[in-house]
């Protein structure tokens, strides 16, 4: 179980999240939705502590910490148990593909090399890039980086990843090739909380959508609940801007 409680994040007067709570199953997959500078990705960097929160609870399993007295091994034992995938893919420049996944294996987990090469070959391959291990980022394209970033954060094997917007940097002829592996993933019963902007995608993989709008949460519910059935009209004027197709029922 993740659980958010009453998160609340400022910089300077600018106050990003006003009390966010949620939660989210073992195995559920959640998807944020919302218009830019609603909050998503801070709440993102919030939950494994890449920003700290200035006021609320995070547990992840059996880790629960209080966001402004949580203490470095706190953090620690919480980054453990998550990962992250970056919208702008983060991979070590100067690094092989294999090397970028087995490099947080050695560092964060202290696996022998060998053994986190060995680890890094295999769930490449299950990402579809075993032609590519060799490669470095500057010979891969966009969606080939992308999916060494979620190799990478698959290899930790977290109790959550947390998405990005993972394909916001993608030209639009690679966003399919990251979205099928996100949904692979998603069968196996990964726990996952994913920002996007492909309504399509989050339609068809989330248990539940969850809609921001300026540091809140203003709606949330199974995508049928969200989609078909909004209940705010803050909700609706959001996806009809950004699905013309979009209509709803009362």
């Amino acid at each position: 179980m993740i659980e958010l409680t009453n998160i609340h994040k400022s910089f300077g007067k600018n106050h990003v999240l006003k009390g966010i709570s949620l939660q989210v199953a073992d195995g559920e997959v959640v998807v944020v939705i919302g218009a830019s500078g609603s909050g998503k990705t801070t709440l993102l960097r919030s939950i494994n502590f890449l920003e700290r929160a200035d006021e609320g609870e995070i547990a992840v399993g059996d880790i629960r910490v209080n966001t402004k007295h949580a203490t470095k091994p706190q953090i620690l034992a919480l980054r453990r148990k998550t990962a992250m995938v970056f919208q702008n893919y983060n991979l070590f420049r100067n690094r092989t593909a294999l090397e970028n996944v087995a490099e947080g294996l050695i560092i964060v987990q202290k696996k022998d090399p060998k053994e986190a090469l060995e680890q890094g070959r295999v769930i490449l391959e299950d990402v579809g890039l075993s032609d590519k291990l060799d490669h470095y980022p500057s010979q891969l394209s966009g969606g080939q980086q992308q999916r060494v970033g979620i190799a990478r954060a698959l290899a930790l094997r977290p109790e959550l990843i947390l998405f990005d917007e993972p394909t916001s940097a993608l030209d639009p002829e690679l966003v399919g090739e990251v979205l099928s592996v996100i949904r692979k993933i998603a069968r196996r019963g990964i726990t996952m909380i994913i920002v996007t902007h492909e309504m399509s995608f989050a339609r068809d993989i989330a248990n539940q959508v969850v809609f921001m709008d300026y540091g809140q949460v203003v709606e949330q519910g199974t995508p049928d609940d969200i989609f078909l059935n909004a209940k705010e009209e803050r909700t609706r004027q959001f996806l009809k801007r950004i699905m013309p197709e979009y209509t709803y029922t009362i």
